[in-house]
């Protein structure tokens, strides 16, 4: 894997030859992408002896901010994994291997390297102070248990950083960075690193008033909509305990034998498939939620996880006419030519395999939530059936699903034309579930937010 190595750089006159040859010593394959913010010392003078591969280096035309020169870096870089440098001497680049062993491995996407828990020259008390509280903040308003924010090591598989929507120019840029990864769930492990903490003396930049722009942005990401809504929307419904088995029921009688799950996300209804049939092939096109599938169900030897688009063919791993069951919930409706989908699950299907499929439905209750979360189409029962028996299968049942959530979809997606899902109101409902899957027994709905066909192949 080739490692892109970003270095922003400003007045390091008398540590940047010491720097670059302890980077160019690493034994990695890796590209060298030095930013320099206009500096005023002679770092420039000294830059413009590097001109050799695999150093590239970016000038920028006034003094932009580190958050600048990061952004500018992460947008040249080429690698698979991107790390960041600082240009003074407070960090070792002998310790990439441990910085980046994780994600080499598969196993995380973001590793921040831990100044506190490596060895570490004894440096300032109101900075360790600030630190700790900023760990906190962002501990609380993202739920989870990072140690150090600020670090000046991080790594980075290269579609990640890049995917990240950044705007801060400023030292500002770390919490940033830090918020927006754990507004995607995306797997961040720290490891220990050592570290030479410089003094103001010896050219430390920061100040106190950084401390307060990194809460800023901390809090504004935590009150931001990601542009990828469908992953916060997988993250909420994962959660929803007592939502996602009421559901998983609707479809579980015709799963058997060897399953084929599309569209898997990051397997909230997975969990509950896996332990009910002999093998499973869980699938999907997005490389993020196939490494949550991963770290979730990769070690299960019934389960084999597959990046698989199903408008295309089956491949080695897919064979045609392989399987006994197929799975789809909440798939047909993120794409366009959902007839060729359909077609494709049931070349997947042995003669007579068995498909039990899960749209949202009523196409007048389309609204603001269904374009943020790229649904083409809500669906009603003529719609559904005509497009199965075109594809080949015969319709055992198609039936509406959980008409209670009907009134608030409306009122979310069409009246307040919500962005997301909230998060609030689906825990509240899924605490609901018990008493609305007794009730719905006895009311069988004319309508509902999810429409459930379950149909077999025709032999």
């Amino acid at each position: 894997m080739k490692l892109s190595v970003i270095i922003p750089v400003f007045n390091e006159r008398s540590t940047i030859r010491e720097i670059l040859r302890q980077v160019e010593a690493a034994p990695f394959d890796k590209e060298i992408i030095i930013v320099d913010d206009c500096s005023t010392d002679g770092t420039r003078d000294i830059l413009a002896e590097f001109t050799r591969e695999p150093i590239v280096v970016l000038l920028n035309e006034r003094n932009r901010g580190k958050g600048f020169c990061l952004q500018r870096g992460f947008a040249a870089a080429r690698g698979d994994i991107v790390l960041i440098q600082d240009a003074d001497l407070e960090y070792y680049p002998d310790e990439y291997g441990d910085l980046i062993e994780k994600i080499v491995e598969g196993k995380a996407d973001v590793v921040y390297g831990n100044r506190f828990a490596g060895a570490h020259r004894v440096f300032y008390f109101y900075h360790y102070l600030g630190n700790q509280a900023l760990n906190l903040i962002a501990n609380f308003l993202y739920n989870t248990t990072l140690t150090d924010l600020m670090t000046g090591y991080k790594a980075f598989r290269a579609e990640v950083i890049k995917s990240l929507p950044l705007r801060a120019s400023g030292f500002g840029i770390e919490a940033e960075i830090t918020a927006r990864i754990f507004r995607r769930n995306l797997r961040v492990y720290e490891v220990p690193i050592s570290y030479n903490g410089r003094d103001y003396e010896e050219g430390k930049k920061i100040t106190y008033l950084d401390f307060f722009r990194s809460v800023y942005w901390l809090v504004r990401c935590w009150f931001e909509t990601e542009k990828n809504v469908g992953a916060q929307t997988l993250d909420t419904m994962r959660a929803m305990r007592n939502y996602n088995p009421w559901l998983f029921a609707q479809v579980s009688p015709a799963m058997t034998g060897q399953v084929i799950e599309i569209g898997s996300g990051i397997g909230a209804l997975s969990r509950l498939l896996i332990p009910q049939v002999e093998h499973v092939t869980l699938t999907d096109i997005n490389e993020a939620y196939l490494n949550r599938l991963q770290d979730r169900f990769g070690s299960d030897p019934r389960v084999r996880i597959v990046r698989y688009d199903v408008a295309s063919p089956a491949s080695e791993e897919i064979l045609p006419a392989s399987a006994d069951s197929v799975l789809c919930s909440n798939v047909l409706e993120h794409i366009k030519d959902d007839g060729q989908a359909l077609r494709t699950m049931a070349a997947l299907l042995k003669p007579e395999g068995k498909l039990a499929s899960i749209v949202p439905a009523h196409q007048s209750l389309f609204g603001t939530l269904d374009r943020n979360l790229g649904h083409w189409r809500r669906y009603d029962k003529k719609e559904l059936r005509e497009k199965l028996e075109q594809a080949g299968f015969t319709v055992d049942s198609l039936a509406y699903h959980n008409i209670f959530a009907v009134p608030g979809w409306f009122l979310n997606s069409r009246i307040f034309r919500a962005k997301k899902i909230s998060a609030l109101q689906s825990r509240l409902f899924d605490k609901m579930v018990p008493l609305l899957a007794l009730l719905q027994r006895f009311v069988p709905p004319g309508a509902g937010i999810s429409l459930v066909a379950r149909a077999r192949k025709k032999g």
